[in-house]
This record gives C-alpha cells, sequence and structure tokens, in this order.
C-alpha cells in the first residue's frame, strides 16, 4: 500500500471505525477482489464488536498489496459520504500528523529485533510471509516445521520462523536485514516502521 494511504487510515482510524459496519458488504467486496484471504475473514467476524471488527480490517489492510487501498475504497459503496471524505483529503493533503514518510534511525536499524517487534510483525505479514522468510536464509524443511507446529495458528508459525531466523543469526539478525527482505518480498518499509514505533 502507497505510504500516502496508509497514513491516511492511520489519521482517519477512529473515525472509520465508528462510521463503518465492514461486515455487511466491505468484507466480502474485498474477499471477492482477493485482498484478503479466507483467514483475514474469519479473523475480523470473530471479532465482538462491530467497532473492533472495523480497527481490525484497518490493521490488515495496509500489508495486502497495492490494489488494497483502491479496492478499499470501492467497497465504500454504502458509505459514500465516508469514501467522500477520504477523497477530498487525498486531493487537499494531510493534515496535522506524522508524515507517511518516517524512516528509522541507525541505531534501531542495527539492533536485533526483540520478541514483543517479532510477534506484532508476524501478525502484520499477509500470504508473503514464506518469500520472506526464505529471503532471511530459512529452509524449506524449517518453513514446514513452523506450519505443521502451529498448525492452527498462522502468527505462531510466522513468530516461530522469525525467533529461527534471529537465533541463527545473532547478531546479523538485525533490523535492517529483516527491512531487505521485507522490501525484497514487495511489503513497503512502513510495514516495519509500524510495529516498530
Amino acid at each position: 500500500m502507497d505510504p500516502v494511504h496508509r497514513a491516511l487510515l492511520r489519521t482517519h482510524r477512529l473515525y472509520l471505525s465508528g462510521q463503518l459496519l465492514v461486515t455487511d458488504s466491505i468484507v466480502p467486496f474485498l474477499y471477492q477482489e482477493d485482498i484478503l484471504s479466507h483467514r483475514h475473514v474469519e479473523d475480523i467476524e470473530a471479532q465482538t464488536t462491530s467497532t473492533l471488527r472495523c480497527l481490525r480490517l484497518l490493521d490488515l489492510l495496509p500489508a495486502r498489496g497495492p490494489r488494497a487501498f483502491h479496492c478499499f475504497l470501492r467497497s465504500l459503496e454504502d458509505f459514500g459520504w465516508v469514501r467522500d471524505e477520504l477523497l477530498l483529503e487525498l486531493q487537499t493533503g494531510p493534515g496535522p500528523g506524522p508524515g507517511p514518510n518516517v524512516r528509522l534511525p541507525d541505531s534501531v536499524l542495527q539492533k536485533v529485533p526483540p520478541d514483543r517487534v517479532l510477534s506484532r510483525l508476524a501478525s502484520r505479514l499477509g500470504a508473503e510471509w514464506e518469500s520472506v522468510l526464505m529471503d532471511l536464509g530459512l529452509s524449506a524443511e524449517d518453513l514446514f516445521r513452523c506450519r505443521s507446529d502451529h498448525r492452527l495458528s498462522t502468527h505462531g508459525a510466522v513468530l516461530a520462523g522469525l525467533v529461527r531466523w534471529r537465533q541463527s543469526g545473532g547478531k546479523t539478525a538485525t533490523v535492517q536485514r529483516l527491512l531487505r527482505s521485507l522490501q525484497d518480498a514487495g511489503l513497503h518499509p512502513s510495514v516495519l516502521e509500524d510495529v516498530l514505533l
């Protein structure tokens, strides 16, 4: 997702969660357009309130590829006033708040990421998680072991893979190395920035 679109969704997060009923038409449309997987739909629908369902969707969207934002706008047919407000802000420029071009300082890039960061990142990676882990140096056998050890939890499998990478890499398993693999898998650096900041 474009960093400008990501920043717009973050800035309007509370507004959107108060306006949208995502399970009626938005989630089915995004599933139909292959933005959300079946697992994502189940994850969203498992939330106990409409606000939490919307917030979960907003957590997932930024990592769902370059088409995610435009498909999200198309899904807002029943919420035209919300779509118009988002489009207006895109045309007029962002309001106050942190910009989308946050960059990580060298001191952060050279650190080995702690468990908390790896866990948050594991929840943000979508279908690209296997290519990210392979780029980090895990073998197909390692991936198979992670999947088989955590059959009921993709988050658990991804986290196990990230921890395995960190253990085998030692001091070379840095945030910078992780960032390079995310970019090689087609993910925007802000996926990592969001879990670090």
